[in-house]
């Protein structure tokens, strides 16, 4: 199978090369980048050397003509300039910008511009819709914290026993991306954590999409933070349910729910260490009198990003879903 990564440079494109460089049935066969233009890969991601010997391409199309499927790993906006074509010539896509996650109107007015490429796209949150991912050319990847915040709360909503839920979420700097800002300063992140977009982020518009679909009128909260460590999203769900639910309860409704998903894990306690580097979602269950938490965490860059984008490549081209992914998280 013959891959194309449209956006390799960048975090997100590191991440792909990183998993792709031991998948079994995929070989990269092009990877694009305006700035690095004929550059070996293993000379911008110093890591990969002896991995690849490719040269970073340009994104036209013709360079990824021979391509089985190919990622759009490029910032919204950009995604739309290339999915429509890539499909017209029988590629199957993944792509992990924001350009197909929403519905065409709600995505004009949550990031403020005309899509000129739209076409229906399947959510790829594979624990939710694995059955029409599988039938898929286009899947678009979810964002970071709607992979972990949706995966906290989705087998709750499914039986409607959500009430409210206020997501309180921690990421790691990479969510950011690469290009420096004063945001990400040393100085200004450096001990600290900082609340951003506290009422308004994009984001936002995907959880409500996806939990809505499960329960109609759940009501839901979002803050997220950012933390002076390089990885990973912390979320605490803080669910007030209706009526009361046991320990044993909750246990039997999450088991149930996730069940075939080797990649979400149910943990007596959760940590990031526990889940860095690795496309698993690690969950812990905490009832309280008033309210029931309910912890996630992931890796923005695998689970969030790179390792989920690869894992919906999978189930489209009628692979193990884990092929590629099946290994332990990096500890401590």
């Amino acid at each position: 199978m013959k891959v194309g990564i449209i956006g390799a440079s960048g975090y997100t494109g590191s991440e792909l090369l990183r998993i792709l460089a031991s998948h079994p049935e995929a070989e990269v066969a092009a990877a694009s980048s305006r700035r690095y233009e004929g550059t070996e890969i293993w000379r911008v991601h110093r890591f990969l050397k002896g991995f690849y010997d490719l040269k970073f391409c340009n994104p036209e199309i013709d360079k990824f003509s021979d391509c089985d499927v190919v990622f759009t790993a490029v910032p919204h906006g950009e995604a739309m300039k290339y999915v429509p074509k890539l499909l017209e010539i029988g590629i199957k896509v993944v792509d992990i910008s924001a350009d197909y996650r929403l519905d065409k109107k709600t995505y004009e007015r949550v990031y403020g511009k005309k899509h000129e490429g739209y076409v229906d796209a399947v959510y790829g949150l594979t624990e939710l819709h694995k059955e029409d991912i599988e039938k898929a050319n286009l899947v678009a990847n979810p964002g970071c914290y709607p992979t972990g915040t949706i995966l906290a709360v989705a087998p709750l909503a499914e039986l409607e026993l959500v009430d409210r839920v206020v997501f309180d979420c921690k990421s790691g700097i990479t969510g950011a991306g690469e290009s420096p800002s004063s945001f990400t300063h040393y100085p200004n992140l450096h001990e600290a954590i900082v609340p951003y977009k506290i009422t308004e982020h994009r984001h936002y518009y995907e959880m409500v999409q996806e939990l809505e679909r499960l329960q109609s009128d759940i009501k839901i909260s979002f803050t997220p933070q950012v933390f002076p460590g390089s990885r990973g999203i912390l979320t605490n769900a803080h669910v007030f349910p209706r009526g009361e639910l046991s320990v044993e309860e909750l246990y039997r409704i999450y088991e149930k729910f996730y069940s075939e998903c080797f990649f979400v894990r149910l943990q007596d306690e959760v940590k990031l260490s526990q889940v860095r580097g690795s496309n698993f979602c690690d969950i812990s269950i905490h009832p309280g009198e008033d309210r029931i938490v309910i912890i996630s965490a992931i890796d923005n860059l695998v689970k969030g990003a790179s390792g989920q984008a690869v894992q919906n490549m999978n189930v489209m081209m009628g692979f193990d879903e884990t092929m590629g992914l099946r290994y332990p998280p990096l500890f401590p």
